[in-house]
């Protein structure tokens, strides 16, 4: 399965407020067809004030107005079945927004100091101590993201009832499924114990590196398959459920025993170094159920994660591993980081510019003000780049098509300095992340290879699909 990323403030305004909305993706959904996806994740719309990118969610059951209404939600829906897509929305089931009814209404349902102050050292995701005064009660909450963001108290079994509920509610509406933000994070220590001195640095990058400390209490409990299996209880077991979970694959066993894939994070950040890389597909291949992806609305695009020269073969490489793909919005297109809009304060805005559609004002994004600046990609807008044969969006689409050839089965080559190759039944895949031209490993027939690229050798950032 092919799914495409949307964030919805960035794809398409169809009022003219400067924001994107639900209307304006149905107004797009052919583009995403067109591509060959097979799905769409929607990052959150829910009522927010907006201070973590929507993922501070005021109310799981309803759109924000700015986005639209709950009918323009099952319009959507309705629309995007049409059109042969499954829909997945995001649901955060860590935290609320601390404007969110139920902080007030049950407070029993987050988690709370049981002194006046701090209940240990944990380090909040952007920073700072995880733990803030709530200046109405006076006691102190957990947060492991910003302030205005408690955790929910998963220990409490109202909590994940309550989540349940909202599952069904957007199931009962057609949904498909859901990819679920921060899923290592829902159980922790149930004593809150400090998380201990670090001993090197995080395997993941984490944006308080400098704090250390590992995170064994505060996130990933040993009994978190139970809240898991409470997930997949809910949302039954035909919903498609991908975890965001935070961790190594070695330390994902309780979460696929219950999802259908987990995002494999040491792709994501792995150096463009072919050992590197290497490692991290073998790591993650392991499990079984990874969900491969290599940028979206927290992560930097493509183009500056990898290097312009990079671009065509990480898209190969992402459309030809077994499991599912993630594209996010505008990688089709080549789309580089943007410029800071000021509106995250983890500074995520320039991952997040909007879509460039075509030669109208502002790209045809918005008739009125967009909420951040346009970026227009090197090879152009969506429509210049529709009907050119060389442009990175007619890669994607050959890239797509042709994975739907590949057969089953997965294993690692030798190759090559500089070179990573696989092998998927009859088909191989190799690209050269060194600097210097490099040969592939023996194939007969080029079924699709970027500029310059044979049978006999790959100049650097050189990439091919081929038969052996």
């Amino acid at each position: 399965m092919v799914v495409y990323q949307i964030y919805p403030r960035s794809f398409q305004d169809s009022d003219g407020d400067g924001d994107g909305d639900l209307r304006g993706i149905v107004e797009r959904l052919d583009h995403i067809a067109g591509l060959g996806a097979d799905a769409i994740w929607l990052s959150p719309f829910y009522p927010s004030p907006l201070v973590d990118g929507g993922y501070d969610v005021a109310d799981y059951r309803d759109v924000d107005p700015r986005f639209g209404t709950l009918q323009d939600a099952a319009a959507l829906i309705a629309a995007a079945h049409e059109h042969g897509l499954k829909v997945l929305f995001d649901v955060v089931p860590c935290h609320t927004s601390i404007e969110h009814p139920w902080f007030r209404e049950h407070p029993d349902w987050y988690v709370w100091s049981d002194r006046d102050g701090p209940q240990n050292n944990w380090r909040a995701t952007f920073g700072g101590p995880a733990w803030s005064r709530d200046p109405v009660s006076g006691r102190w909450y957990l947060h492991s993201f910003y302030p205005e963001q408690p955790d929910l108290n998963w220990r409490n079994p109202e909590v994940p009832r309550a989540f349940g509920d909202v599952l069904r509610f957007w199931l009962d509406r057609g949904v498909d499924g859901f990819r679920i933000d921060a899923l290592d994070r829902i159980l922790k220590d149930p004593e809150l114990r400090d998380d201990p001195p670090a001993d090197g640095p995080p395997p993941l990058p984490e944006a308080y590196m400098d704090a250390g400390l590992q995170s064994r209490n505060s996130r990933n409990a040993p009994d978190i398959g139970t809240a898991i299996a409470q997930i997949r209880g809910a949302a039954g077991p035909g919903a498609l459920l991908v975890g965001e979970v935070y961790l190594l694959s070695d330390r994902l066993a309780p979460y696929v025993e219950h999802l259908d894939a987990c995002f494999s994070f040491e792709l994501l950040h792995a150096p463009w170094e072919a050992d590197k890389v290497r490692a991290a597909i073998a790591a993650a291949t392991t499990s079984g159920k990874a969900a491969w992806v290599l940028s979206n609305h927290d992560f930097a695009r493509l183009p500056d994660r990898v290097g312009p020269r990079n671009v065509r073969a990480a898209a190969l490489l992402l459309l030809t591993l077994p499991g599912m793909a993630f594209v996010y919005q505008g990688d089709e297109l080549g789309m580089a980081d943007g410029p800071d809009g000021g509106h995250d304060r983890a500074g995520r805005d320039r991952h997040r510019t909007p879509m460039p559609w075509d030669g109208a004002a502002n790209a045809g994004f918005t008739s009125g003000t967009p909420w951040l600046d346009i970026a227009i990609p090197p090879g152009g807008t969506a429509a210049q780049q529709e009907h050119d044969p060389g442009s990175m969006l007619a890669w994607y689409r050959e890239l797509i098509a042709l994975r739907r050839q590949i057969e089953g089965g997965f294993e690692l080559l030798d190759a090559a300095p500089g070179v990573v190759a696989f092998r998927r039944g009859k088909h191989v895949v190799a690209l050269n992340l060194g600097d210097s031209p490099q040969p592939p490993p023996p194939v007969r027939d080029l079924l699709l290879a970027t500029l310059e690229s044979s049978a006999a050798a790959l100049p650097p950032g050189g990439a091919m699909l081929a038969t052996d």
